[in-house]
């Protein structure tokens, strides 16, 4: 007897020929296929490079053109659970109305883990690609779409025309090929998995009005872009000022989760102006704006990640050079970011205080294998001194440094401050020590910005934050050269005012 219903769980992002085959076999005697497509809310990752409404568009015309009779479902991404077979059928029930019951569903899945789901349920499993029926194992949809991602013509062949089609009407290869082979996003859309994204909003909503008031005269009326946008705050900043009213104001996150918070705010209305557009991109992975059509981009605490997860340099003059071509002539591109010491590679002694927490014998090894709260309450727990050492474990930018006397170490100034400004980033731990704060001086950035075609404005600067200094650096540590004269405390951060020349 033929199931009236057959269940095809997956992401889908690109259908085979062997599918339209298998499944025509399938529903041979009328059944009605099911697409549950899975991670529907995520797209611009390399798990799920697709959006949704394009996997639908590809689905329903594969549907068409294989005679399929097909119902396309929705099903938005969770936390990893046993019961996710569950929360699938009643998504399905909720949006159709389809109540699919072992009795009258097939389930075709050819993922193991998965199709186990369903098994312990009751379901009978139609295994697709990992039918042992098959006299060969057929290429799976996610290997075609890596051959595409990998410029292999052969994934023409193996996909199917509805695919085929979508995918270039909407120009999908290069977005595929582009995120999947993205040396800086993660898989789910994001720089690091161990950045807790809730700490990070907190911390850059509450200086995002003390960032403002520093930029805003700089800022020219126009096309206005945030690169690395956040939740969103500074624009809602922007929004507010009158003299902005006309501006469009484009809002660039690579990270899925702050991306969704600023969609989040547009759609409860946080935003007046009409011309308020966020995207999910990467800039590494490719021009996203038109050559000279952006009057002013915005970029807050942004490029020293560029520096830390791409290729130190050339990863930043990349993004420079990048900005330089869709800045209009006479476009400005405000920089605000951290930044390291004048003479970064100068020998310093940094004295560093032990009574102010615990000094175990020697850093812990494992702390990847620990919980986020266990990382933080851990870290917490560590003298200044010792938490040294457990930076140095840490540090994605191996350094040396030398023990002195039980309080003092001789290291470079860079690091010194590497250190000094990351010390008491615990609720981070793991993430704040993948990223280096002092990869460039004011002078580096000098160079990179007058490389790329860029003029600084006077109004360009290092600044050294007092506030830290004096309230998290200094009544811990003390910085002086190998005579130990006192050496004054560097810069820790920049403002840089970079304008296209009317003429560039």
């Amino acid at each position: 007897m033929v199931a009236p219903f057959v269940l095809f769980p997956g992401r889908h992002h690109l259908l085979t020929r062997f599918q339209a085959d298998y499944l025509r076999e399938l529903a041979a005697g009328g059944s009605t296929i099911v697409w549950a497509v899975t991670s529907a809310n995520h797209e611009n990752t390399k798990r799920n490079p697709v959006p949704y409404h394009r996997r639908e568009a590809a689905i329903e015309r594969f549907s068409l053109l294989a005679g399929l009779r097909s119902v396309v479902v929705p099903i938005f991404d969770t936390a990893p659970t046993d019961v996710f077979a569950e929360v699938t059928l009643k998504t399905i029930a909720v949006a159709t109305g389809l109540e699919l019951t072992p009795a009258d569903t097939l389930v075709a899945c050819s993922t193991p883990q998965v199709a186990k789901l369903y098994e312990r349920l009751g379901f009978p499993i139609a295994w697709v690609e990992a039918d042992p029926s098959l006299p060969s194992s057929p290429e799976r949809p996610w290997d075609v779409l890596l051959r595409l991602s990998q410029d292999d013509d052969t994934w023409r062949t193996l996909a199917h025309p509805a695919t085929i089609d979508v995918f270039e009407r909407y120009r999908l290869t290069d977005t595929v090929r582009t995120v999947v082979n993205d040396p800086v996003i993660g898989d789910e859309g994001g720089l690091t998995a161990t950045r807790d994204y809730r700490t990070y909003v907190e911390a850059f909503t509450a200086a995002a009005e003390r960032k403002w008031a520093a930029v805003r005269q700089y800022v020219q009326p126009g096309r206005i872009v945030d690169i690395g946008c956040g939740a969103g705050s500074m624009l809602e900043l922007a929004d507010r000022e009158p003299g902005l009213h006309e501006s469009d104001l484009i809002g660039v996150e690579i990270a899925r989760h702050l991306y969704q918070e600023c969609l989040h705010k547009k759609d409860q209305g946080l935003f007046c102006n009409a011309n308020v557009y966020f995207y999910q991109r990467n800039v590494l992975g490719g021009a996203i704006f038109h050559d000279r059509s952006v009057d002013t981009t915005l970029t807050f605490a942004l490029t020293h990640e560029i520096w830390s997860y791409g290729e130190r340099r050339d990863s930043v003059l990349r993004f420079a050079r990048r900005i330089f071509d869709h800045t209009a002539p006479g476009g400005v591109w405000i920089n605000s970011d951290v930044c390291g010491p004048d003479d970064p590679r100068r020998p310093v002694r940094l004295r560093l205080t032990r009574d102010d927490g615990a000094n175990p014998a020697k850093p812990r090894v494992d702390l990847a294998d620990l919980s986020p709260s266990e990382v933080k309450t851990y870290v917490e727990s560590l003298s200044t001194r010792a938490r040294l050492d457990q930076f140095a474990v840490d540090f994605a930018f191996p350094f040396a440094y030398e023990p002195v006397d039980d309080e003092t170490v001789q290291l470079d100034q860079a690091t010194a401050m590497d250190f000094l400004t990351r010390k008491d980033y615990v609720d981070n731990w793991l993430s704040e020590t993948q990223e280096q704060f002092c990869g460039l001086s004011f002078a580096d950035w000098t160079a990179l910005l007058t490389e790329a075609g860029f003029e600084l404005d006077p109004a360009s600067a290092p600044i050294r934050n007092d506030w830290v200094i004096d309230n998290r650096i200094a009544p811990v540590a003390a910085l002086t050269d190998l005579d130990g004269t006192p050496l004054p405390w560097p810069a820790t951060h920049l403002l840089a005012v970079a304008r296209r020349p009317h003429n560039g």
